[in-house]
């Protein structure tokens, strides 16, 4: 029987799994998400896409840019935007913790997951440094390796 993962009322309804290939995560952030009504409603029926997606820090707040989450069929003609930026929901300490992380060369900060937590969206964010190629290339290489050594056992 498998193992059920522990219950922290975590409903996770998109990963990013781009994000970890294409970048060093160091740091990992939550925060939440300002949305509308029919975003909510899109969101719980589990249609989104992070893949495009980043943060971008101005006016001392954060913003999710790129992320698509499409109109909600059943809603009205007041139905959302599907690539709007959305506001993030941070406390101050952490916004000029990851200002000054930014300002540093070639960080960025990726959204890695989206999920509901106690009925509220949440973003996880990671605070990353872009991989070069070399890198890719080594991490699939580690990757096969690994696979290989757990095929082999499996097979003794």
């Amino acid at each position: 029987m498998a193992k059920k993962p522990p219950d922290d009322g975590r409903k996770t309804i998109a990963k990013n799994k781009k994000a970890r290939r294409e970048f060093h995560i160091e740091d990992v952030f939550e925060a939440g998400l300002v949305l509308q009504g029919s975003e909510v409603k899109s969101l719980r029926g589990g249609r989104i896409n992070l893949g495009e997606g980043y943060v971008r820090l101005e006016g001392g707040e954060a913003f999710l840019v790129g992320v698509h989450i499409p109109p909600y069929k059943q809603a009205n003609i007041n139905n959302h935007e599907a690539t709007r930026s959305r506001k993030l929901l941070l406390h101050r300490r952490e916004l000029n913790r990851l200002a000054g992380k930014i300002s540093q060369q070639g960080y960025t900060l990726v959204p890695m997951s989206l999920y509901f937590r106690d009925g509220k969206a949440k973003l996880e964010l990671g605070l990353g440094k872009g991989k070069k190629f070399h890198d890719k290339r080594e991490d699939s290489k580690k990757k096969d390796a690994q696979r290989e050594m757990e095929r082999a056992t499996r097979n003794r």
